[in-house]
């Protein structure tokens, strides 16, 4: 406990998987966190559970991310936890279809990233966490946007990195395997319906690709967004940490 006591955290997508166990995880480490999602309902019972402040935020709108950096006081930790994830080959893809997975999982970041890294700067340092996937480096069946999109975050995270390593600013990726989540559980439901396949049927081919025999949690994943936020890993910057279940080994 207390790992990441005495700082400021922003985290997106905190109304549910991934971004909502890492922002629990942040404030029970002693954060101040302020915690973000565009369904501000999904927000609305986090105050309950330690999270210092919540906040409506549409990662796709610059001026309103702007608006909220200058809003706030200089943030410590940047957590950039949204994601969209398409499914299709490329032949499967729209043009509109491919702008929407790097407006989700690439611009939004430089959004945020670039609103909150001055104040970051001035303040003499921070760690900014982005939420890449292990699509960026293996390639799996039906996820060409998904994948094109989130090696753009492998690229932008390391761009960041070296960028701003002699200021005191550290940017590092996770790289997840498949984790349960509701946007999971939504893909299963759209799959089950439009291959005629019991939704038991689909879940168990998305854990049947895992070599651990399971799917990932959201907390695991959150454990290791709170190492690269924290200052034990002071010597880490530029780095996709894979967290995955051995899916690329």
């Amino acid at each position: 406990m207390g790992r990441l006591e005495g700082k400021r955290a922003l985290c997106t997508a905190s109304g549910a998987g991934i971004g909502r166990a890492t922002a629990l995880a942040f404030a029970a480490e002693g954060a101040h966190v302020i915690a973000t999602d565009i369904n501000a309902q999904s927000l609305e019972d986090l105050t309950e559970q330690g999270i210092a402040e919540v906040r409506r935020l549409d990662v796709r709108d610059s001026l309103a991310v702007k608006a909220l950096a200058k809003d706030l006081d200089a943030v410590d930790v940047l957590f950039n936890g949204v994601g969209w994830v398409h499914s299709g080959s490329i032949l499967e893809c729209s043009d509109e279809d491919l702008a929407t997975s790097f407006d989700l999982n690439v611009t939004s970041m430089h959004r945020t990233i670039a609103a909150f890294l001055p104040g970051m700067v001035e303040k003499g340092g921070g760690s900014i966490v982005n939420v890449a996937s292990v699509c960026a480096l293996k390639g799996l069946v039906n996820r060409y946007a998904y994948s094109a999109s989130k090696a753009a975050v492998s690229g932008l995270t390391k761009a960041v990195a070296a960028d701003f390593v002699g200021k005191a600013i550290r940017c590092n990726a996770i790289a997840p395997g498949t984790v349960q989540s509701p946007s999971l559980d939504e893909r299963i439901a759209e799959q089950a319906k439009a291959t005629g396949r019991s939704a038991t049927d689909v879940r168990q081919s998305f854990i049947d690709r895992q070599p651990m025999g399971r799917l990932g949690t959201a907390e695991e994943i959150a454990a290791a967004a709170v190492y690269l936020a924290s200052d034990e890993s002071r010597y880490t910057t530029g780095t996709v940490m894979v967290v995955d279940g051995g899916l690329i080994m």
